[in-house]
């Protein structure tokens, strides 16, 4: 079927919105995979969808949910994706329908707007410019908040850089029917999933540019622990740990160690992280505490704005860990969950390695999610976190390979970006007890 010239306005059949919807939850590459059409094909259509919703606006008003509903279900997919749950068709369209009942009149559900949701509000999970999109109205205001408390502390209290850090977990779910079988053996390593993780890395930075250990959490003991990267902290739990557990392991083994590493007495710090996982136990607070650091948590979904390892760390150091999984993915069918371990550490401690070569970079972070004060607008932060996502990944070496698929020979054709299609279209932290903190200062957040 010949596909109509790029400037001409016509709707997309449901087929191809189904395609167009996979990819805006997931990614172009996996749409492709799963779908087999080739990204370009794909980014085509997205085009031509929103071409013919420029020439129809009359499309775009009142036929669906209301903007209020439609706020209430970007923040549950911004929830989800903070958590590393699934966003996909189906869990959308149930999520949609159980808003969508309480609304006098019902709701008609349909791929047409299912995908201007995704792009009216900037949720392709592709986004460079997370920083630069509108939150839903009251995450926005939860963010704001919380931009301007840590501010205002880091400057009342004159923090080092050095003692300002960000922390957060990646869960990686390992498919062994996948691995197994037949498949594509490149898609039993994932970084979305539910149920228990095959292993769980946690990843901290500082504003000053320096990188801390990172902690790795495991069922399985690698094959040859004398292995482990100098970077990397390996704790082997058979039946794995709580979430409780994970932060009690890294705020004992990493964050004490370096607040004590001065050996100057406390300097007071802030680690910022998120409200999910985290769970902030009297362990982890006794820790925090005794090493003077106020942990300061993003209110929920607000991550993607005011998280400095989300403006480009963690999705870079993903699509490094992918990459050399897909490289190696058909060999490793046969290997036990001690080699995959070993394998991954060692990938971790390459990617470390680069990382801690990258100093600009990571203080940049913090500059564009506005944890340090900066000049920065929206627009000019978006752009910034653009050149950083293109300038970690050319230092990974990961952007040359994101196209290529031996299946659909051509793919390396240069398309427009998602993201320039979303441009046209348009808890409380208890601080009291926190050495040298003084309470009135602290003004405790709401999230």
């Amino acid at each position: 079927q010949k596909e109509p010239e790029g400037g001409r306005k016509e709707a997309l059949s449901v087929k191809k919105l189904r395609v167009v919807l996979f990819a805006l939850c997931s990614s172009t590459e996996q749409a492709a995979e799963h779908f087999r059409n080739p990204p370009r094909r794909i980014r085509r259509w997205l085009r031509r969808f929103q071409a013919f919703q420029d020439d129809h606006p009359e499309l775009s008003e009142g036929k669906y949910l209301s903007l209020e509903a439609e706020e209430k279900l970007a923040e549950w997919v911004l929830t989800q994706r903070e958590q590393q749950l699934p966003v996909t068709e189906e869990t959308l369209f149930q999520k949609a329908t159980k808003i969508g009942r309480s609304l006098e009149g019902g709701f008609k559900i349909s791929y047409e707007w299912a995908v201007r949701f995704m792009l009216r509000h900037h949720l392709s999970s592709q986004t460079r410019r997370g920083v630069a999109h509108p939150l839903p109205k009251e995450m926005q205001g939860n963010a704001g908040a919380f931009i301007e408390f840590v501010q205002r502390q880091i400057h009342r209290q004159e923090l080092p850089l050095a003692m300002i850090g960000a922390v957060d977990e990646i869960s990686f779910f390992l498919d062994a029917e996948i691995l197994g079988g037949e498949e594509r053996k490149e898609n039993a390593l994932q970084t979305v999933g539910n149920g228990e993780p095959w292993c769980e890395l946690v990843l901290s930075v500082l504003a000053d540019g320096g990188v801390l250990p990172a902690l790795v959490i495991s069922r399985a003991q690698p094959a040859a622990p004398a292995t482990l990267p100098a970077s990397v902290l390996l704790e082997s739990k058979e039946h794995g740990c709580g979430d409780d557990e994970i932060m009690e392991l890294w705020a004992d083994r990493v964050w004490r160690k370096h607040a004590e590493g001065g050996g100057g007495g406390i300097s007071k710090g802030m680690l910022v992280l998120d409200c999910h996982r985290t769970h902030l136990s009297e362990e982890v607070l006794a820790v925090l505490s005794a090493a003077g650091t106020l942990p300061a948590v993003i209110p929920a979904g607000c991550s993607s704005r005011a998280q400095p390892l989300d403006v480009c760390v963690k999705s870079s150091l993903k699509n490094f860990l992918h990459k050399k999984w897909k490289e190696r993915a058909k060999e490793l069918a046969d290997s036990d969950s001690s080699t995959l371990l070993q394998l991954l550490l060692g990938w971790l401690g390459e990617a470390l390695e680069i990382l801690g070569n990258c100093p600009e970079l990571i203080r940049k972070s913090f500059l564009v999610a506005s944890v340090l004060p900066g000049p920065g607008s929206p627009r000019r932060n978006g752009d910034e976190q653009e050149e950083l996502i293109a300038a970690m990944e050319e230092r990974l070496e990961i952007a040359k390979s994101r196209e290529s698929s031996p299946e659909f020979p051509g793919n390396a054709e240069v398309e427009a970006d998602p993201e320039i299609l979303q441009r046209l279209f348009e808890g409380e932290s208890e601080a009291e007890s926190f050495y040298g903190f003084e309470e009135a200062d602290l003004e405790l957040m709401e999230i």
